[in-house]
């Protein structure tokens, strides 16, 4: 990712290109080769009252790195004008964005999810680890001076070690997490997909492709590393969940809607699985007073899965190589479409 190829290095040095960086926590780390090549333009305000702006600053702008919960659709395309060459978001997904939109017009579109299956991958464990042993709920006694000590089977979770891991899912994410959760001696891996992986992959991982229903049945720990798409949309919901065993945690760290969030709820107040941990919810932020965190058996984190140093400084740098090499005219190093 470090190697800047020919191409990039004789672009020209006049600055004739001008790129908008749609939204305001783009580390400047990452935006070093972008500067040294184009005229950068940088949106001050954040969402939502980001949008007169962006309107505003787009206009005659030749390429965006797009972040954050605004949408780039027409409206916005139509504001830059015909110039307009090239996007990359900073993001494994790309509901931000009108792809058909951006399809009709010919303009390549980029993002950066290689660059968060590491971050997003030890979050996934984290939350697996808190809501099966329990951790939200055992701090709540400890605030409430509810400690017990005088019996031995208080406060007992579920074991990772034999279990089986279900994934709905199974990227480069999904892989990834897999891959620390070898660590742990967990039995197998279940996943449900739209195309069977590699034998190979099947091989490194005890992995088995499945159905959704026999994936729910058998799962100890069903982890969502799905994107979201009308297919994926309210998936999980009451009738997944009475599949689900009982003793069962299910981890999100894909997209909220793809949790009927009611129906978790549910599910979670009458212990019809045991637990939850999510990175991804409905609405973001989600609201101190939301009914899902007065229960005990849920942990939540507000959407950091990728929130490390590292992990934004290179997310984008890659966006820029998208951006520099869509302006090129050449294949982008990591293209969404």
């Amino acid at each position: 990712m470090k190697r800047i190829t020919n191409t990039l290095r004789n672009m020209s040095t006049n600055k004739a290109y001008k790129v908008l960086i749609a939204h305001t926590d783009v580390p400047e780390e990452g935006l070093k080769v972008l500067r040294e090549k184009c005229e950068v333009i940088r949106i001050v305000n954040d969402y939502p009252k980001n949008r007169a702006e962006i309107l505003e600053k787009i206009k005659g702008v030749h390429a965006a790195i797009w972040g954050g919960r605004d949408l780039l659709n027409a409206e916005v395309l139509d504001a830059a004008g015909p110039q307009f060459k090239v996007v990359s978001t900073m993001s494994s997904g790309i509901n931000n964005v009108d792809v058909p939109e951006l399809k009709k017009r010919g303009i390549p579109l980029g993002s950066t999810p290689a660059m968060l299956v590491v971050a997003v991958a030890d979050l996934a464990v984290g939350l697996l680890i808190a809501a099966a042993r329990r951790f939200q709920e055992g701090r709540r006694k400890i605030d409430s001076n509810n400690w017990e000590t005088h019996h031995r089977n208080w406060m007992l979770g579920q074991d990772i070690r034999d279990s089986t891991v279900g994934f709905y899912g199974f990227g480069g994410i999904g892989q990834a997490i897999a891959k620390r959760l070898s660590g742990f001696e967990i039995g197998r891996v279940l996943y449900t997909t739209r195309s069977r992986v590699s034998e190979d992959i099947e091989k490194k991982f005890n992995a088995t492709k499945v159905d959704f229903n026999t994936l729910l049945a058998e799962s100890d720990f069903v982890v969502i590393a799905s994107p979201l798409t009308p297919e994926t949309e309210g998936l999980f919901n009451a009738t997944a969940f009475n599949k689900m065993k009982t003793t069962s945690v299910l981890v999100n760290i894909g997209r909220g809607k793809i949790v009927n969030q009611d129906d978790l709820y549910e599910a979670l107040k009458s212990n019809r699985i045991f637990a939850a941990g999510l990175d991804v919810m409905v609405p973001e932020p989600l609201r101190s007073n939301d009914k899902l965190l007065a229960l005990d058996n849920v942990v939540v984190t507000p959407h950091v899965g990728y929130a490390t140093k590292r992990t934004r400084v290179d997310a984008a740098s890659l966006a820029v190589q998208n951006i520099l090499k869509g302006l090129a005219g050449e294949p982008m190093p990591s293209p969404a479409y």
